[in-house]
């Protein structure tokens, strides 16, 4: 290799290594080499073999160079141009890989309509088809079915494509009907920081589920004779946790309460499917659950999950940071109130349509027509709480709206305490975001953006953050390994580009 080439791929390694919040000590420990032998690598000052740098991606989870013919992908971004147009919503990412998880509940076929067809998936059906699980796509509209097998094959799992996405902790819920032991990889997914799985225990433990994490797996062991004696107890509002505890009950034969639930989206499309399969569920949309459960489920059944409101909130700030007018249809706007209240506080210029029902038949959506104003920082922090507050998964958008916005604002991300450290890299397109701990940031506006080249950060709705100020940057940006991005959007940079953008994918020769 060139010196000039060590250097470029040092460089992303560090990068890579940095985003992800490690030390070179740490990628050292993880390779079996020295730290000194990684200060190397970073300066470009050792030879590398095409082993090492598979391995160094691997550890790293980015796309550093990949083997074969093509490599990591990037986006080329020309900034400084008005979007104008108007744009369909995507179906739901989050309720779409939840419900993959929960047609392992059912015996018999499941179709799924308009299934986004991002990375998250693809891992999710890997996983599937390695058990024995036949998924196909059915048509460019993106319909999926999924027919199970008699029995799942699961010592033949892909260990490699479980452990790239954190949802497959969600197969713990329906596994515990099919199986009296198994185990599942380690999740991973993007780089938050940790994540408990307590909460899914608390839940699971009370339904007859043991786990214990040792050797790299989740080792289940399942007791039929435990039932709950009183109402399930989340500690935890999490979505995914709900979202267990629920396919734990709905193949329980009687009736189990779960409280501190949450209501979000995902969560509601998973109650609206489970009762498609015969599932009897009250308090749809509240805190409370109550779950009669169905011993056997085995019928064929088609759903259609409903529209992403963070994909909504993603276009939302597309129009604002780039001062464009743009219709965003089939917005749910249910799961998107609290954020369009707060952002009305702070001038935004948005019209909505009547409301009108999703293919599910329960989910409100509307058009939204975003328009170009002046908006000005709120006048206190601007924080999430579990539905119906402010989503968390919205939250990173804020920062790059603050950025547009007419003074300072604080953002406070409580529950990751590595995602605001991710925030900052607007910095190197001229944004002003200082770090205050590893929960808050304060943004100062109005920015006046650059292009910058930047390699993504390994989060998925930073990112995206990233790429959005791209677009309203001056000159020409370059977004270095997007795959982050790919596991939650579907054809982005494309849909942006009918909208006026001018986004172009490659990859290094």
């Amino acid at each position: 290799m060139s010196e000039d080439y060590l250097r470029r791929i040092g460089s992303l390694i560090r990068d890579s290594r940095q985003h992800r919040g490690w030390t070179q000590a740490r990628l050292a420990d993880t390779l079996g080499t020295s730290q000194s032998a990684i200060n190397r690598i970073e300066h470009g000052h050792q030879n590398l073999s095409l082993d090492m740098l598979a391995r160094i991606g691997e550890a790293l989870d980015s796309e550093i160079v990949s083997l074969g013919t093509s490599g990591p992908m990037h986006l080329r971004v020309v900034g400084g141009r008005e979007l104008s147009g108007s744009i369909d919503v995507k179906t739901s990412k989050n309720a779409g890989i939840a419900l993959l998880c929960a047609s392992l509940l059912n015996k018999g076929r499941t179709t799924l309509r308009k299934v986004a067809r991002i990375e998250e998936v693809n891992r999710i059906l890997e996983v599937l088809a390695s058990i024995g699980v036949r998924t196909r796509w059915l048509n460019p509209q993106n319909d999926l079915e999924i027919v199970p097998p008699a029995k799942l094959d699961l010592d033949s799992m892909d260990v490699e494509a479980a452990r790239r996405t954190r949802t497959v902790l969600n197969f713990l819920g329906p596994l515990m009907h099919l199986e009296d032991r198994f185990k599942i990889p380690h999740a991973g997914g993007c780089d938050l920081g940790t994540r408990t799985v307590e909460p899914h225990m608390v839940a699971l433990r009370q339904l007859g589920l043991e786990v214990k994490a040792t050797g790299g797996y989740y080792h289940a062991e399942v007791d039929r004779s435990v039932a709950p004696t009183r109402p399930i107890v989340l500690t935890e509002r999490g979505d995914m946790a709900t979202e267990n505890a629920l396919m734990a009950a709905s193949r329980r034969d009687g009736v189990t309460v779960i409280r501190n639930a949450s209501p979000n989206y995902m969560v509601q499309d998973l109650c609206f499917f489970l009762t498609e399969l015969g599932v009897r569920i009250d308090g749809i949309g509240s805190t409370t659950l109550t779950v009669h459960g169905v011993p056997v489920i085995d019928r064929d059944v088609d759903y259609a999950p409903s529209e992403d409101p963070i994909e909504a909130m993603s276009l939302i700030a597309a129009a604002i940071v780039t001062s464009s007018t743009i219709t965003i249809r089939r917005a749910p706007i249910e799961f998107l109130e609290i954020e369009l209240a707060l952002l009305e506080e702070m001038g935004l210029a948005c019209r909505r349509s009547e409301e009108y029902a999703a293919v599910n038949g329960h989910t409100r959506l509307v058009d939204l027509t975003v328009s170009p104003a002046r908006l000005h920082a709120p006048i206190d922090k601007i924080h999430p709480m579990p539905f119906p507050g402010l989503n968390i998964d919205n939250l990173p958008f804020f920062a790059v709206i603050a950025a547009s916005a007419h003074g300072t604002t604080l953002i406070h991300d409580w529950v990751y305490e590595n995602r605001a450290i991710h925030l900052t890299e607007l910095n190197k397109l001229g944004g002003k975001v200082r770090l205050a701990d590893p929960h808050r940031i304060y943004v100062d506006g109005p920015t006046h953006w650059s292009g910058a080249e930047v390699i993504c950060p390994p989060a998925l709705r930073p990112a995206v953050c990233i790429l959005l100020a791209m677009l309203a940057a001056k000159g020409t940006s370059v977004l270095r390994n997007i795959y982050v991005i790919n596991r939650g959007y579907e054809d982005l940079a494309e849909r942006l580009n009918q909208l006026g953008a001018q986004i172009e994918t490659f990859r290094d020769i």
